[in-house]
């Protein structure tokens, strides 16, 4: 049987704030490939920050793993490119491609790509046309595609003048104030156009002949970037979309309620392409919960944060029922300059947002608390869980050699760019460190 080519569309910052979850949001491409394929309610990123969650897609392991505990463009890279997805499939005869977005590494030629193109812009129209040239060329060997949309990130598309910020519901962790309103209209327009890209690449895979041997794999890196969600442990910021098409049994428009990671991404490509699995990887193939061989493949996930334009070392732990989140910075203000700026930020910010103190511990129960606003660590009644969770989370930092065992400062690259977590905004001169 020949190896299925694969098409790996990934967005930036969409969290799951697309049509398939029933929100309010037009994305009738993602939709249409949803049931076509399995899409998957309860996956989660390994990590709520871009760099750290691509390199762990692409990987196969947590961030402090593979060695992407910061920002790519701010001098953190990965342990050994060579366990790279592109690399891995580069050594076995497939083609590799990258168009638009990446985010592993400080340019792309370190990604071991056969070939980088680059859209006319950055907009999803240009993305997606580059793209489509691709898929309409005649193919000796399978490919592996690549093809990195800008949009959600922000700076958001501006709504149209049909669109009005009175009709829209802020996102869900969010108060329903005028200036989120306003701000959520123009994600909705992000997506509109993210969703016009999808649309795009796939009608070029169909005109090409290639449907029926392509794995698609369509998701985003992390939650949507507004305060307490991107940058955050919460399911706001670790949670994404997942949608697979391909093969049997990745077809018929099935919903999957079980726990699943960006990790088990690698191991399912190595399982549908007849690949072997390398050692390194930490997650697990899909496709035995495809195939009802289980109903549950994870009893627990986990998600961290190190650096990102500042520093702010969290760790956590899920399982079906509960959240646990650590803090190891022992701070008692908010790390600003971590949520990007917006209307948003703005708007909290007034309100005083910046001086509520963090808690050191978080523990929720999200049966009855799915947006995490009831902190149950210092109840005694959830005592024993607590004591659980810590365990749960201690087993899997020790298991896997996180270096904030070995104190709370984990060290960072000669002359990379951090900026002051007593600051306000990512934009804000950093500091270069060792010069």
């Amino acid at each position: 049987m020949a190896r299925p080519n694969i098409l790996y569309i990934h967005s930036h910052d969409t969290g799951r704030y697309i049509q398939p979850f029933g929100r309010a949001i037009a994305t009738p491409r993602l939709q249409r490939l949803a049931q076509e394929g399995v899409f998957f309610r309860q996956a989660f990123s390994a990590a709520p920050v871009c760099s750290a969650s691509r390199s762990a897609l692409l990987t196969g392991q947590a961030p402090h793993s593979c060695g992407m505990i910061g920002l790519a463009h701010r001098g953190f890279q990965l342990n050994d490119y060579r366990q790279h997805l592109a690399q891995y499939l580069g050594a076995a005869d497939y083609h590799t491609v990258l168009v638009g977005v990446h985010h592993e590494a400080p340019v792309s030629a370190m990604l071991g790509y056969h070939e980088v193109r680059t859209p006319a812009s950055g907009d999803a129209r240009d993305t997606a046309q580059a793209a489509a040239e691709f898929l309409a060329e005649p193919h000796a060997q399978p490919f592996f595609l690549s093809v990195g949309f800008n949009e959600t990130h922000r700076v958001f598309h501006t709504a149209g003048g049909q669109d009005a910020p009175g009709w829209v519901l802020p996102p869900a962790p969010l108060p329903d104030l005028p200036e989120i309103r306003a701000d959520m209209l123009n994600f909705m327009a992000s997506a509109r156009a993210l969703d016009d890209g999808v649309g795009t690449v796939l009608d070029a895979l169909d005109a090409a002949g290639l449907a029926g041997s392509t794995l698609v794999i369509a998701t985003t890196d992390h939650g949507i970037a507004f305060p307490g969600m991107k940058c955050t442990l919460s399911d706001h910021g670790l949670g994404v979309y997942l949608i697979l098409r391909g093969p049997e049994p990745m077809r018929g428009g099935r919903v999957v309620d079980a726990l699943v990671s960006h990790l088990d991404l690698y191991p399912t490509v190595c399982e549908v392409t007849g690949l072997p699995a390398p050692d390194w990887l930490q997650g697990l193939s899909l496709l035995g919960l495809l195939r009802g061989e289980t109903d549950r493949l994870h009893d627990e996930l986990f998600g961290e944060v190190t650096y990102h334009a500042a520093y702010e070392p969290l760790r956590s732990v899920r399982t079906q029922r509960w959240k646990y989140i650590r803090r190891f910075d022992g701070r008692t203000r908010p790390v600003l300059p971590n949520c990007d700026d917006s209307p948003s930020k703005t708007a909290l910010l007034a309100l005083g947002w910046g001086e509520r103190t963090p808690a050191a511990e978080q523990l929720y129960d999200l049966v009855f608390d799915p947006n995490e606003a009831h902190n149950l660590a210092g109840d005694a009644q959830a005592g024993a869980m607590l004591v659980e969770m810590r365990a749960r989370l201690e087993r899997w930092m020790r298991a896997t050699a996180d270096p904030l065992l070995n104190g709370p400062l984990v060290p960072v690259p000669h002359a990379a760019l951090l900026n002051d977590p007593d600051g306000l905004s990512p934009q804000e001169p950093p500091h270069r460190i060792g010069t």
